[in-house]
């Protein structure tokens, strides 16, 4: 299925969640972001649980250190 994450386009597989969504986009340690599916943030604890949907609107927001 095919979903947005940061106004770019990726192939997920079907049954997808946030987490395994983070890990095949960013293919990288997924420590440090923020996520808002449709405009809703998702908190990490329930990532395994929100399952996405073909369509959806992904924003990730990377924490960075500064003052």
């Amino acid at each position: 299925m095919e979903i947005t994450v940061n106004q770019q386009t990726y192939t997920v597989p079907e049954t997808c969640n946030v987490q395994n969504m983070l890990i095949a986009v960013l293919q990288q340690p997924v420590n440090g972001f923020a996520v808002a599916v449709n405009q809703v943030i998702v908190s990490k604890v329930d990532w395994e649980r929100h399952l996405l949907y073909p369509g959806d609107q992904i924003i990730l927001v990377k924490a960075t250190q500064g003052g």
